[in-house]
């Protein structure tokens, strides 16, 4: 390299400047998607000299057809779906459940907990309330009121309360004190939605029922084109029927974790991301690739 010439880097917002976002390349072009050179868009109301003859001043171009019409882009392709779960692996290869529980009962509880609130919160909140309770049948005495002062720093203490202490009085009852595994019982039980059942069948008696689709899943799902659905059930049924069963319960983990350190809700480190040059997303704050404007959590 000629002596004081530096490499081109991203800058130092993290995003590239003027990224192509959803326009196809040329066939046959080098451009890297920055809006810069040989390839750079004209200015609004200015004629390209190289535009193709027969096409009068002032006429709008017509809208260019989607990348998946022109390239044949599947983002559902075995082969897509299969990188996309090789590299999670290499990313979080044992990654678990973050919630701390030492059993299916502490976990049915955490996760009722954690609904609105961060993993983190909820485990600076149930050691203690696995002290002062350390059953089910602890529980499963108490009315609700008695529990909000334990789990009022979670949010909506009050539903979760009633929630806890309603699951807790219906497991003594009528499951005799033992959390079922089956999810048809599961979603019985006060509080228990689909999402609480997988994360309890899934993380602690290790069966893949489904796939837990919590806030990261959702986001992070739509961003990589997995699924169009916004509708937790509906994006879970998507995930099911593309993602192989036995990797549902590590996927979702994976996923999680993926969230909480790179893809990032507010400033996803794309930079940093080894997902980065497969990934399309409309909202990405630096790409080597296409950005797709509906690819969006």
């Amino acid at each position: 390299m000629p002596r004081g010439v530096v490499p081109r880097q991203p800058a130092r917002t993290g995003r590239q400047d003027k990224v192509r976002v959803g326009r196809p390349r040329p066939a046959g072009s080098t451009d890297t998607g920055v809006g810069t050179g040989a390839h750079a868009r004209p200015s609004p109301g200015k004629t390209s000299a190289a535009a193709p003859k027969g096409r009068q001043p002032g006429k709008a171009k017509p809208a260019p057809a989607s990348p998946a019409k022109l390239k044949g882009y599947n983002p559902i392709a075995p082969d897509r779906v299969a990188e996309i779960l090789k590299r999670l692996n290499e990313l979080y290869p044992a990654v678990t459940c973050a919630l701390t529980h030492a059993s299916a009962w502490e976990l049915l509880v955490a996760t009722i907990l954690s609904a609105q609130s961060t993993d983190v919160n909820v485990n600076r909140v149930t050691p203690e309330l696995f002290r002062k309770y350390p059953t089910v049948q602890a529980f499963a005495a108490l009315t609700p009121e008695q529990l909000e002062p334990d789990v009022r720093s979670t949010g909506f203490f009050r539903n979760k309360s009633k929630s806890v202490v309603g699951a807790a009085k219906k497991v003594v009852a009528e499951f005799g004190g033992e959390v079922p595994d089956d999810i048809d019982k599961l979603l019985t039980l006060p509080g228990v939605a689909r999402k609480t059942a997988n994360v309890v069948l899934g993380s602690w008696f290790k069966k893949a029922v489904g796939v837990v689709v919590d806030t990261h899943v959702h986001r992070i799902s739509r961003r990589l084109e997995l699924t169009k659905e916004n509708d937790p059930q509906k994006i879970e049924q998507d995930l099911m029927k593309i993602i192989p069963r036995e990797r549902w319960i590590l996927f979702s983990h994976q996923i999680i974790w993926h969230g909480r350190k790179l893809c990032i809700a507010r400033k996803p480190k794309c930079a940093e991301c080894a997902l980065e040059n497969i990934c399309h997303a409309g909202d990405k704050t630096w790409s080597t690739v296409e950005m797709h404007k509906g690819a969006t959590g």
